[in-house]
């Protein structure tokens, strides 16, 4: 996790680092002093702050908040066959994807779902749902299983931690340079930030976050056929693709919070525009892109 965090870290920076040499070498600084001045460097170092806060600090306690959002109850000592078996399974594979004993939950849901988190790899949480063990027999649940310790192995939840925290940033940024640049060259305010400035960075940090949001979705989606193909290595491909055509069968969709919606196994459906905000493609394509592979 250490290496991952310092290299997104690094990254920003340096994204950072030439952007504003990019801006000084375009002049832009020189133009923003004489409409009244506007430290880029102190901006950008503020967005990163205020932008990285936030994503790392949820990062940070995503396991025990997911815990008490769902109601999860970690199985420290097995009392039936079915917590034994999940127990088991979930340390084979843990052990074939080379990463620490996850926790082990469940909770109490109607639908089928199932969610990994926590900020370490070596020391995360993997919950299943009552819906998801009446709905699916052992192979689509071990598949199952196997997609989430997957995504901890791929370290998905860090990284789209980080991502969100880089492109927070640059909302941030961004939309105080819109404001800024509006307040001084069209309202020619000359002292302080009147009304417009206010107004125009509440505005651009909406219409950004938008843009960010699509960013995130997208690579969240990504990171989905990834699992998918780690839970065909771990489980075998046949029980992925059954796995994932008992989630359809369902019929219906992820039910988890909103902070925890990107984690879990079945996402929430959309069509047109919608698909773009997305955290999981459609079933179809993932099951597609399964059999495919094995073309």
């Amino acid at each position: 996790m250490l290496n991952r965090i310092f290299l997104f870290l690094v990254t920003n920076l340096a994204i950072i680092v030439v952007l504003n040499i990019v801006l000084r070498l375009l002049g832009v600084d020189r133009i923003m002093d004489a409409q009244g001045g506007l430290s880029y460097s102190s901006l950008l170092v503020f967005a990163a702050v205020v932008g990285f806060a936030g994503s790392l600090f949820s990062l940070l306690i995503s396991k025990w908040s997911a815990k008490r959002m769902v109601g999860a109850r970690v199985i420290e000592q097995p009392s039936t066959p079915t917590e034994r078996w999940l127990v088991e399974t979930v340390a084979r594979q843990a052990q074939q994807a080379g990463i620490g004993m996850p926790e082990v939950a469940m909770y109490d849901a109607p639908e089928p779902n199932a969610f990994a988190t926590g900020a370490n790899r070596n020391s995360a949480l993997v919950a299943v749902s009552s819906g998801l063990l009446n709905a699916m027999d052992q192979n689509e649940v071990e598949a199952v299983l196997a997609h989430e310790v997957s995504h901890i192995a791929n370290g998905d939840m860090i990284t789209l931690t980080l991502i969100q925290g880089v492109v927070n940033t640059f909302v941030i940024f961004l939309s105080r340079v819109v404001g800024h640049t509006v307040d001084r060259v069209v309202f020619k305010n000359e002292q302080g930030y009147g009304p417009a400035y206010w107004i125009t960075t509440i505005i651009a940090e909406l219409a950004l976050g938008i843009l960010a949001t699509i960013i995130v979705m997208w690579f969240s989606r990504q990171r989905e056929f990834r699992a998918d193909a780690g839970s065909a290595q771990l489980a075998g491909r046949e029980k992925m693709i059954a796995a994932l055509k008992a989630l359809q069968r369902s019929a219906g969709e992820s039910h988890l919070p909103d902070q925890m919606a990107a984690f879990g196994i079945n996402g929430r459906i959309g069509g047109g525009l919608k698909r773009l905000f997305m955290s999981h493609p459609p079933l179809e394509q993932r099951i597609a892109a399964l059999q495919q592979q094995g073309a």
